[in-house]
């Protein structure tokens, strides 16, 4: 631990003690200081008494040039400042000044488009970005007052979200699961649905200690779907040092908050937060903070609150423009109940729980229907999904209780069979491929005829094909329905015997073909 008492200077080299008594003879002491050891990407600081938490100081390297350093330990006498790029030739009693500014990042439409890393530079090799604004990294989040309840439905373009764990714009909604269970598959359909359904929505994806060949596939992904023109991605690998990862969230939502302060809607990505907390422990440890549980730092709940509260729906008064985040975390043996992801879900408006025995299963995505919830709940539905997402839920709750009692019971009534072939069918609905996500009017189509056991005959492998005929036959025969569902309008008795009748004709032809 670092001694906070007056430095020793007779205990230092002969080199650093004649540097320090040097910049005592100098007027302006808070601004220069001495770096009296460099260690692991950490420099500590002598002098600098007016440097604030957070502040970009400069310090002098072997070359004769400046690396960046940003101040994260203020101490009586030293500060404990985390260096931008590694150790970048920086020795003991090499020279410190203060910036007196605080890290910003650039922001503004030009970087639409645009792969970045958290720094705003460019790595997409298209160029410089010619922002014309700045902004500090790190803000103050919205006040209470300056927001307003979450009521705009944030469409993800997947039924099984939309239906029974709705988002909302301004909403934090948890996507936590194990490793390869489709966390960012989900993200990436519901980046695509902002641009399929013309939403206007800005992405902003923030890669945090991502592969760059998984960046570089992700964004030759966007460009084929047309998503890039409106996606900003913030991208970080394992190899980039450990501030640079622990600042990519910061300068993402600083960026979403621009569009946000608008009067405009963005959604942020957060991919993934385990990474990050990992960073800030490798720098709080360095720093020689004091370990907490699994040697985390006591502050690891604030380095998330602090960022996931800023995203939000803001008030008339303000513009009324919204921050939507979707943070994930990767959990490590399905362990919900882990330092982390606790933390986060104690922090979100909800959580969507991925199942590595559902993926297994062959169940995409693989929505764990009991643990999944949206604290909004139908604030962030329109009235059409909502006429199918409260008997969809009860569908299925009793399908899942029936299922194990089934196992152990060798005769079964008519009443309880059929409620398991129904729960059976409408997990079939629920599967969707990845890239292809669905309307509100195909959702709401899809759960009518199901739910109202158009399909009941049907195998399991006969309800896809099905699926894809009937929408095609309503779009191609009651376009006017089709408007009408995608505006958000409830379906009355009239349209829901339309699609009811349409589906009963072809699940007749599969049986007659059977």
């Amino acid at each position: 631990m670092t001694d906070k008492t007056d430095l020793n200077i007779t205990g230092l080299s002969a080199e650093l003690e004649a540097a320090i008594k040097d910049l005592s003879k100098q007027s302006g002491l808070e601004q220069t200081g001495i770096v009296t050891r460099v260690a692991d990407g950490v420099v500590w600081v002598y002098g600098l008494s007016q440097v604030g938490f957070s502040e970009v100081i400069e310090v002098e390297t072997k070359n004769g040039g400046t690396a960046e350093a940003f101040v994260l330990n203020l101490y009586e006498d030293e500060l404990g400042a985390v260096l931008l790029d590694g150790e970048a030739g920086v020795g003991a009693g090499a020279k410190v000044k203060a910036t007196g500014r605080a890290m910003q990042v650039p922001v503004g439409p030009e970087l639409i488009g645009r792969v970045v890393n958290p720094l705003g530079e460019p790595l997409d090799g298209l160029g410089p970005i010619k922002a014309k604004l700045t902004t500090p990294i790190e803000r103050t989040a919205p006040g209470v007052m300056d927001r307003r309840s979450v009521y705009e439905p944030l469409a993800t373009g997947i039924i099984a979200i939309d239906t029974m764990v709705p988002i909302g714009r301004g909403q934090r909604e948890l996507i936590i699961g194990d490793r390869s269970t489709g966390k960012t598959a989900l993200t990436i359909d519901t980046m695509i649905n902002q641009a399929k359904q013309k939403t206007g929505v800005i992405n902003v994806y923030v890669a945090i200690g991502q592969k760059l060949s998984k960046v570089a596939a992700l964004v030759e992904r966007l460009k084929d779907e047309g998503v890039m023109k409106q996606t900003i991605i913030v991208a970080t690998s394992p190899a980039d040092p450990a501030p640079l990862l622990y600042l990519a969230p910061y300068a993402g939502t600083a960026m979403g908050e621009y569009f946000r302060d608008k009067g405009e809607h963005a959604l942020i990505i957060y991919d993934d937060l385990s990474k990050h907390a990992v960073a800030y422990r490798q720098m709080s440890l360095l720093l020689r903070r004091p370990p907490g549980r699994e040697a985390y730092p006591g502050d690891v709940f604030y380095l998330h609150s602090r960022l996931l509260e800023r995203s939000a729906k803001l008030s008339d008064k303000l513009g009324g423009g919204s921050l939507t985040a979707l943070p994930i975390i990767e959990t490590q043996a399905g362990d919900v109940g882990a330092y982390i992801p606790t933390n986060v879900i104690s922090i979100t408006d909800g959580q969507i729980y991925l199942e590595s025995d559902l993926f297994y299963q062959g169940i995409r995505p693989a929505i764990s229907v009991g643990l999944s919830v949206s604290r909004v709940g139908g604030d962030a539905q329109n009235k059409a999904t909502k006429s199918v997402a409260s008997r969809l839920r009860l569908e299925l709750a009793q399908y899942r209780e029936l299922a194990a009692f089934s196992q152990f019971a060798s005769d079964l009534d008519e009443a309880t069979k059929q409620r398991l072939t129904r729960g059976r069918l409408l997990t079939e609905v629920l599967k969707q491929k990845q890239y292809q996500p669905m309307d509100v009017a195909e959702q709401v189509i899809s759960l009518m005829a199901a739910i109202n056991g158009a399909f009941d005959s049907l195998g399991g492998d006969e309800v896809e094909p099905a699926l894809e005929t009937l929408i095609g036959k309503i779009k191609r025969d009651h376009a006017k329905l089709m408007t009408k569902l995608n505006d958000g309008t409830k379906p009355d008795d009239a349209d829901t015997k339309v699609v009811v009748d349409a589906a009963t004709k072809i699940a007749h032809t599969y049986k007659n073909e059977a």
